[in-house]
C-alpha cells in the first residue's frame, strides 16, 4: 500500500491549465466532482503567449501550442490567494520550472499560502534525469510535490522523480508536430480521445512499478475514470473534456 502526505476526498481533479488560476463559483456542480484544484501554470516572472498558430486538429485529438501565458507568481498571489483560502476544495499549484534557483524561491513562498496543500512540477521539452531529478530537489520543501512528466516518457523518467524527493507523478500530454501549408510545422502539446489507451497503459505500468500516480491523457468519460482507478491510479485528471464544457453530461 502506498504511503503518501497526498490524499483526495475524490479521486477526480482538473488538469493545470483547464480551469484559470482559481476556483470559481459559477462551476459548483463542475467543483463539487472534484477532490482537488489544479492552478494555470505559473512561472516566477510572466510569459505571453505563443505567436502564430496555436490550435491544429487531427484524427483523435488535436495539437495546442499556448506559451504558458501568466502573469507571474507575485501576481497570481494577489489575485487568488483569498479564493484559495475559501476555496471548497484543496489547491494545487502547477509551478512551471525555468531554472533551480526559481522553482526553490517559489515553493518556498507558497509554504506559507493558505489553501495550498501542494505542487506540480511543470518541466521543459525534451527533459533529461538530470533535470528532472535538479527540478524536484529545488521544489521539495514543506509541501508535497507532484512530478508532471508527459505520459511517453513517465514511465523512464518517474524513478529519478520519486527518488529526488517527488510523492507521486501526473500524466501530462506529450509532444507532437503537425504540418501547416507550405510545409512549416508546428510543435506543440497533443490532447483527445486518441491518447487514452497509451495514458492507461502508462498508468498500469506505473503502478506495477510501485509509482504513485494520477492518470490523465484523453479521458472524456465516467467509466475511463473509473478503468485508470481500477488500474491502481490515486486519482485522475480531466483536460480538453473541461474545454469542451460538457463533462457533467457524458459522465451522466
Amino acid at each position: 500500500m502506498f504511503k503518501s502526505s497526498l490524499s483526495f476526498s475524490l479521486p477526480l481533479m482538473n488538469a493545470a491549465g483547464t480551469l484559470g488560476f482559481a476556483p470559481e463559483l459559477r462551476l459548483h456542480r463542475e467543483l463539487g466532482q472534484l477532490g482537488a484544484f489544479l492552478t494555470n501554470p505559473v512561472s516566477l516572472t510572466p510569459r505571453t503567449p505563443a505567436h502564430g498558430v496555436r490550435y491544429l486538429t487531427y484524427p483523435g485529438g488535436f495539437l495546442l501550442h499556448t506559451g504558458y501565458p501568466n502573469p507571474g507568481l507575485e501576481a497570481v498571489l494577489r489575485r487568488c490567494v483569498p479564493r484559495w483560502e475559501r476555496s471548497p476544495i484543496p489547491v494545487i499549484v502547477h509551478l512551471l520550472g525555468q531554472g533551480v534557483d526559481d522553482l526553490a524561491s517559489m515553493a518556498l513562498r507558497l509554504e506559507s499560502v493558505p489553501g495550498v496543500m501542494g505542487i506540480e512540477l511543470g518541466f521543459p521539452k525534451d527533459a533529461t534525469h538530470n533535470l528532472v531529478r535538479a527540478f524536484v530537489e529545488a521544489a521539495c520543501g514543506e509541501l508535497p510535490v507532484i512530478a508532471r512528466l508527459p505520459v511517453d516518457q513517465a514511465v523512464e523518467l518517474a524513478p529519478t522523480a520519486l527518488d529526488a524527493g517527488a510523492e507521486a507523478v501526473s500524466l501530462g500530454a506529450p509532444r507532437g508536430a503537425l504540418p501547416l501549408p507550405g510545409r512549416r510545422l508546428v510543435e506543440g502539446r497533443l490532447y483527445g480521445p486518441a491518447l487514452f489507451p497509451q495514458a492507461l497503459a502508462a498508468v498500469r505500468t506505473l503502478v506495477q512499478m510501485g509509482v504513485l500516480v494520477i492518470g490523465a491523457g484523453g479521458v472524456y468519460f465516467q467509466a475511463q475514470v473509473q478503468s485508470m482507478l481500477s488500474a491502481g491510479a490515486l486519482a485522475v485528471q480531466l483536460d480538453s473534456v473541461l474545454w469542451r464544457g460538457n463533462w457533467v453530461s457524458t459522465a451522466d
